[in-house]
């Protein structure tokens, strides 16, 4: 199995933390949805400054080239593993990396993070309807109820407890771009599991050079329609952000967790993003801390461990 232990740490004692991490899913994908949490809210605030392909392939190549003289070794190793599943790996990258981020990102530029944050709720019924199509893989009972009580959760943040607000949410093209991404990330996750056995870091930085060079021809055709980058402090800013967190470490982490549970029982992990979102507006934003904060947290967290505890049965 692969884990994070290429990462340049202390050499040492299987003690150390990073092996300790290295074994601790529901963390790995609680930090996940932390920093994607970040990325909705960063994306929304950038989007109309950061072309939206051009940041998504400048955010790919970066974290090839950050991982790859870590990853430089795993990939010779692995060469004869990635050749062997080429199909396999360029479908990953294009449904994980380039199309789901780009249409995203895209999307931002036409919707609002609340209802972004709303549909993003819906994120573990992709992943487990492409793992019931393409592997006959189903929800538990368990399962099925975990992911209702935490969605009810996240409604209950969203619409500050107001359940009639729904009848005044507005959707437009961005939620329809926003929604096809996250089926495109559900692709990926139900995939994941079935990747070669390669190391992690060759799995990362393969499939995010793949995913830049996808895009690169789009992000050419961008700035030649006059969409170019201005190198401002909120671009890189932006730009240290995305590299560091919402890329490089949750992929990592995603990747490590699904491995360990399996992606139907990941996929509640989904609805800790609106809940980081909320709590970041908090701490951040001076928003009162509400009862129906408090109610929403605990029914998403109920539901979490509910859903993430049962294993998924074959059809």
């Amino acid at each position: 199995m692969t884990d994070l232990r290429a990462l340049p740490a202390p050499a040492a004692s299987n003690r150390s933390p990073l092996r300790w991490l290295d074994n601790q899913p529901y963390l790995l994908l609680s930090l996940t949805s932390l920093f994607w949490a970040g990325n909705i809210v960063l994306a929304r605030h950038v989007g109309s400054h950061v072309p939206p392909i051009t940041l998504t392939t400048i955010r790919w190549f970066g974290v090839f080239l950050i991982l790859l003289p870590f990853a430089w070794p795993h990939l010779k190793q692995d060469r004869s593993k990635l050749r062997a599943h080429l199909p396999l790996m360029l479908l990953l990258s294009a449904v994980g990396f380039a199309f789901n981020n780009a249409i995203s990102y895209w999307a931002m530029q036409y919707t609002e993070a609340l209802n972004a944050l709303l549909i993003q709720s819906a994120g573990p019924l992709f992943v487990a309807l492409w793992s019931l199509i393409l592997f006959g893989v189903r929800l538990t009972p368990a399962q099925l109820a975990g992911i209702a009580i935490s969605l009810a959760g996240v409604l209950i943040i969203i619409l500050r407890g107001d359940f009639s607000a729904l009848a005044s949410i507005a959707f437009n093209r961005g939620d329809i771009m926003f929604a096809a991404s996250l089926v495109s990330f559900g692709l990926y996750s139900a995939l994941i599991p079935r990747r070669p056995r390669i190391h992690q870091l060759s799995l990362i930085s393969f499939t995010t050079c793949c995913g830049a060079l996808m895009l690169l021809p789009a992000a050419l055709w961008e700035f030649s329609a006059g969409a170019a980058l201005t190198f401002d402090l909120l671009t890189v800013s932006t730009l240290a952000y995305v590299l560091i967190f919402p890329s490089t470490l949750a992929y990592l982490f995603f990747n490590r967790g699904v491995a360990l549970i399996g992606p139907n029982r990941a996929a509640p992990f989904f609805h800790l993003v609106p809940v980081f979102g909320s709590a970041m507006a908090i701490l951040l934003l001076g928003e009162k801390l509400a009862l129906f904060h408090l109610i929403g947290y605990a029914l998403v967290l109920a539901g979490v461990v509910i859903a993430s505890r049962q294993r998924s049965a074959r059809r």
